[in-house]
C-alpha cells in the first residue's frame, strides 16, 4: 500500500538514522556525522557515513545512498512495506487503517493462504506416513535425507484422485476456492473436479515470508506427464514474478553478496547442501525481467549456473537478452555452465562441493557470453560476414539503456572486432595466388629473392619497438598505481610475455605482494618497491607509457574506465605476443626455403599484426583525445 510522507518523515524523526544503522555498524563520530566501515562492501579504512540532520547515509565504496527504509531494504532484502511496517512498529507510530475493500481483500488472501498451509500440511503427513512410502525412496537416492525435507517442508500427493480435495472438504474448505488456488482441476467439461497433483514428490513454493503460494511436483511414475508440474495463476501466485526458495535465500545472499540462480528445484536443494544457501529458481519459465529485478535486488551480479547442454545454453542467452536493458554500472550477471549432461545434484554426487565451487568460480561475464553467442551463429571467414557480425552486436549493444554502460560495451566490442584478423580461408586464396618475386614488386634488375614488408603505421607501431613497449609500460605501471586491479588478475598477469627487464622485476614484486594479501594497498607496494630497490625501475616505466595514456596513473583515475583500459590493453599485448612469435617463425621458413606458401604466410602474419598495430592506433587517438578535454 501507499504510505503518506508525513508518516513515513514521523517515522524518520523518532528513529535516528544512525541507532538503527548502529546495530550492523561500529559507528564512531565525525563532526556532524557518524563514520564507519561499510556494510556494502569489504574495507579497511571507513568509508560510510550517516548524517541525522539531513536523514541520510552515504557509502563512498559502492555508491550506495539512502534513508533509514532504504537501509533495511539493501542490508536486510525487505521489501519498503515490510520496511515501513518494522521501523513504525519500533518508532511506535500507527500506521493508517486499511479501506473496507483494502480489509476484505486482505481477508482473502488470509483465507486463501491458511488453504494453501493446510494443503502443504497435509503433503507433509503423506510423505512421512505409509504412502510416502516410494516418494522416501526416491528422495533418499537423491540424496534427500529427513533434515532436507524437512527444510524444504517436502511431501507426497497421493495417486488417489481425490485425496486432497476430501481432507480440505472435511475441513469446510469449498470447491471453488480451492479450484481457484488450483489445487483441484475443474472447468465446465468437468462434472466432478479432482486432485491436480497426484503420485507426485511435493515441492511447496513459498513467498518472501515464507508462506506457502502455490506448489510443484515431480511425478514418480516413469510416463508421468509433465515430470514437473507446477501451479497455475493464482491469485496468490504468479509465477514470472517469484523465485523459488527466495524467503530463505535473501539472508544468504545479503551476508554472502551473491546470489545464485539454477534451472529447478532439485538444484536448488543440491546447491544448498553444497554450501550455497544463497540459491534460487525461476519456476518452470526462462527467467523474466521481474525475477531479474528480485535477483538485482539481492546481489549486483547474479550467477546463473546452467545446465552444459543445447537447453542450458539456451536457456543462458535467452536470459542475456532479458538482461541487456537493464544493465547499469554495477549491476550485470555472470554465467557458469556446468560440465555437459550434468546438473548440481549430479555434479555435487560425483564431484563434491569443491566441483560446485570450481563451476562457480570459472563463471564468465556477460560481456563475454554474448560475444562467444553471437561468433558462435555463423563464420566469420569473409568480410561480409564480420560485418554481419559487427552490426548485430551493435545493435544489441544499443538495447542497453543506461549510456555510460552503453559507451563502455560499445568500446569493448569494438576492440573484439578489430581484433578479428583475416580468415583461415583468406589465408588459403592467398597461398593459391601466383608466384610474386621481388622483382615484380621493386626493381626488375634485383635478385629474383621474395620480400615482404611491414607497412609504414606498422613499422612506426610499439609491436616493433624494442625494449620496454608502451603498451606493457601502461599494463605494469596502471597494477602500481592501482594494486586494486590486481584481484582476479595475478595468474593472467604472471603468463603475460614481458621484454622489458624493469617490467619482468616489476610484475614479480606486484605478484609477491599480491600473495601476501595486500591487493588494493598502493602505499604498501611502494614501501616494497623501495625496499627490494625497484623504485627507479617504477619511474623508467612510467617515462615509457604515451602521454594519452598518463590518465591510467592518476590514483584518482575512474575505476571503471581504468579496468576497461587494462582489459584491452592485455588483449592487444597477448595479440602482439603471439604475432611475433609467429612472425619469426615465418621469417625461418622463409629463409630456409623460398616457397610461395611460405611467403603467403609471411605476409598474412604482417596483415594481422596490421589489425593490431590500427587498433592500437585507434586506442591511442582514442586517449589522446579524452586527455586533451
Amino acid at each position: 500500500m501507499r504510505y503518506p510522507p508525513h508518516l513515513l518523515e514521523e517515522i524518520r524523526a523518532r528513529l535516528p538514522l544512525s541507532d538503527v544503522v548502529g546495530r550492523k555498524v561500529r559507528l564512531k563520530k565525525a563532526g556532524r556525522e557518524w563514520r564507519g566501515l561499510s556494510p556494502f562492501n569489504a574495507e579497511k579504512t571507513p568509508s560510510f557515513y550517516v548524517n541525522d540532520q539531513k536523514q541520510f547515509y552515504h557509502c563512498f565504496s559502492s555508491g550506495k545512498h539512502g534513508d533509514v527504509f532504504r537501509f533495511l531494504q539493501e542490508t536486510e532484502g525487505l521489501s519498503f512495506p515490510e520496511a515501513v511496517e518494522r521501523l513504525a512498529a519500533e518508532a511506535g507510530v500507527a500506521l493508517p487503517a486499511p479501506s473496507r475493500e483494502t480489509r476484505d481483500s486482505e481477508e482473502r488472501r488470509r483465507g486463501a493462504l491458511e488453504v494453501m498451509e493446510l494443503a502443504a500440511a497435509f503433503f507433509e503427513s503423506q510423505l512421512a506416513g505409509r504412502p510416502g512410502g516410494r516418494a522416501r525412496d526416491y528422495l533418499a537416492r537423491r540424496g534427500l535425507g529427513e533434515a532436507v525435507q524437512r527444510d524444504f517442508r517436502l511431501g507426497y500427493a497421493p495417486g488417489e484422485r481425490f485425496a486432497l480435495r476430501d481432507h480440505l472438504a472435511a475441513r469446510d474448505v469449498p470447491a471453488d476456492l480451492m479450484i481457484e488456488l488450483g489445487l483441484l482441476v475443474g472447468g465446465e467439461d468437468i462434472a466432478v473436479p479432482y486432485d491436480r497433483f497426484r503420485d507426485r514428490v511435493i515441492f511447496p513454493i513459498r513467498d518472501l515470508r515464507g508462506r506457502v503460494i502455490a506448489f510443484g511436483g515431480r511425478g514418480l511414475a516413469p510416463d508421468a506427464k509433465p515430470k514437473y508440474l507446477n501451479s497455475p495463476e493464482t491469485p496468490l501466485f504468479h509465477k514470472g514474478s517469484v523465485l523459488y526458495n527466495h524467503h530463505a535465500a535473501r539472508r544468504a545472499a545479503h551476508d554472502t553478496s551473491r546470489v545464485i540462480a539454477v534451472e529447478g528445484y532439485v538444484d536448488v536443494i543440491a546447491m544448498t547442501m553444497g554450501g550455497h544457501p544463497e540459491t534460487v529458481a525461476p519456476l518452470g519459465t526462462a527467467l523474466t525481467e521481474d525475477q531479474l529485478a528480485l535477483l538485482w535486488r539481492m546481489a549486483d551480479e547474479p550467477i546463473l549456473c546452467f545446465d552444459g547442454d543445447g537447453a542450458g545454453r539456451r536457456a543462458a542467452y535467452r536470459a542475456l537478452d532479458v538482461a541487456l536493458p537493464g544493465l547499469a554500472p554495477g549491476k550485470s550477471l555472470r554465467f557458469a555452465l556446468l560440465p555437459e549432461g550434468q546438473d548440481p545434484d549430479d555434479l555435487l554426487r560425483s564431484g563434491g562441493a569443491a566441483a560446485l565451487d570450481r563451476v562457480l568460480e570459472a563463471a564468465r561475464p556477460l560481456v563475454e557470453v554474448l560475444w562467444s553467442r553471437e561468433t558462435e551463429m555463423t563464420p566469420v571467414d569473409t568480410p561480409e560476414r564480420r560485418a554481419g557480425l559487427a552490426q548485430r552486436l551493435r545493435e544489441l549493444v544499443g538495447q542497453i539503456r543506461d549510456e555510460t554502460l552503453r559507451r563502455f560495451y560499445r568500446d569493448e566490442i569494438e576492440a573484439r572486432l578489430r581484433s578479428l584478423g583475416p580468415s583461415p580461408a583468406a589465408r588459403a586464396r592467398r597461398e593459391a595466388a601466383p608466384f610474386v618475386p621481388r622483382a615484380r614488386l621493386t626493381d626488375r634488375a634485383a635478385s629474383p629473392r621474395l620480400t615482404a614488408r611491414a607497412s609504414p603505421l606498422l613499422a612506426r607501431s610499439s609491436l616493433f619497438a624494442g625494449g620496454t613497449s608502451p603498451r606493457e609500460a601502461l599494463i605494469i605501471g596502471m597494477l602500481l598505481v592501482h594494486p586494486e586491479l590486481l584481484a582476479g588478475e595475478v595468474e593472467d598477469l604472471a603468463e603475460l610475455d614481458l621484454a622489458s627487464v624493469d617490467a619482468r622485476a616489476l610484475r614479480q614484486a606486484l605478484i609477491d605482494h599480491a600473495a601476501e594479501g595486500g591487493i588494493g594497498d598502493a602505499e604498501a607496494v611502494n614501501a616494497r618497491l623501495e625496499r627490494v630497490g625497484l623504485a627507479a625501475a617504477a619511474g623508467r616505466i612510467a617515462a615509457h607509457v604515451r602521454p594519452g595514456d598518463r590518465w591510467a596513473l592518476d590514483p584518482h583515475a575512474d575505476p571503471v574506465r581504468l579496468e576497461d583500459a587494462l582489459r584491452q590493453a592485455v588483449i592487444l599485448h597477448r595479440k602482439a605476443g603471439s604475432l611475433h612469435s609467429e612472425l619469426r617463425a615465418a621469417e625461418r621458413a622463409l629463409a630456409e626455403e623460398e616457397t610461395e606458401a611460405n611467403f603467403a604466410w609471411l605476409r598474412d602474419v604482417l596483415d594481422r599484426l596490421a589489425f593490431v598495430a590500427a587498433a592500437e592506433a585507434d586506442a591511442d587517438q582514442e586517449a589522446d583525445g579524452v586527455a586533451s578535454l
